[in-house]
């Protein structure tokens, strides 16, 4: 059996400002699922005033149907968290004082990074998130207006958000950016059904 090969980052990736060392900067990371093409993933690093400081996407992914049983509920968070996740974190430039998710399965790349990760779980992932992620929580808590839960075995993510939260002078919507990440995605996936 083949495992999936680290997906490559696309091209498609690019830096709008020149690195910072902002300590207030914020990571963004997700997938988007293409029926024929696989798993898209994204990651936007944005400043404080909330405007994009870097943005990363991979090339496609896909697990055969060999993998799919053998690996069984353990891929999602396998792909998402360990090659889409842990890859495109890997990538940026900007440092970012936390990185935020909008599914569950993307919590898993906890394990690989230095950087608290949240998952934030707003009213349209809510079901999914909980059903899909019981396992991969740790610490649920609410931080201004989301529901936030934490990667098990990293409470200390619990107190690093609320630290962050508080120095937060314009109150960035948390859930906001991944519809910014879906439109690019969305861009990305064009390109490669133009290719292919």
């Amino acid at each position: 059996m083949r495992i999936p090969p680290e997906p490559a980052v696309s091209p498609l990736s690019f830096h709008l400002m020149p690195a910072e060392r902002t300590p207030t900067a914020l990571g963004f990371l997700t997938v988007t699922e293409h029926a024929e093409l696989g798993l898209f993933g994204g990651y936007l690093v944005l400043n404080h005033a909330g405007r994009p400081l870097e943005f990363h996407c991979t090339s496609p992914v896909k697990a055969n149907r060999a993998q799919e049983i053998l690996y069984g509920p353990t891929l999602r968070p396998y792909l998402f968290g360990e090659q889409i996740g842990q890859t495109l974190i890997a990538k940026a430039r900007n440092e970012v004082a936390l990185v935020c998710t909008d599914l569950a399965s993307c919590l898993a790349a906890r394990e690989f990074i230095e950087k608290p990760l949240l998952l934030i779980m707003s009213g349209e992932n809510k079901t999914t998130t909980a059903a899909e992620g019981e396992a991969l929580f740790g610490a649920r808590f609410k931080l201004g207006k989301n529901d936030i839960a934490i990667a098990a075995r990293f409470e200390a993510d619990e107190q690093a958000a609320r630290t962050f939260h508080s120095q937060l002078i314009d109150g960035i919507d948390l859930t906001e950016p991944f519809a910014r990440i879906r439109e690019a995605l969305e861009e990305a996936q064009k390109s490669v059904r133009q290719v292919a």
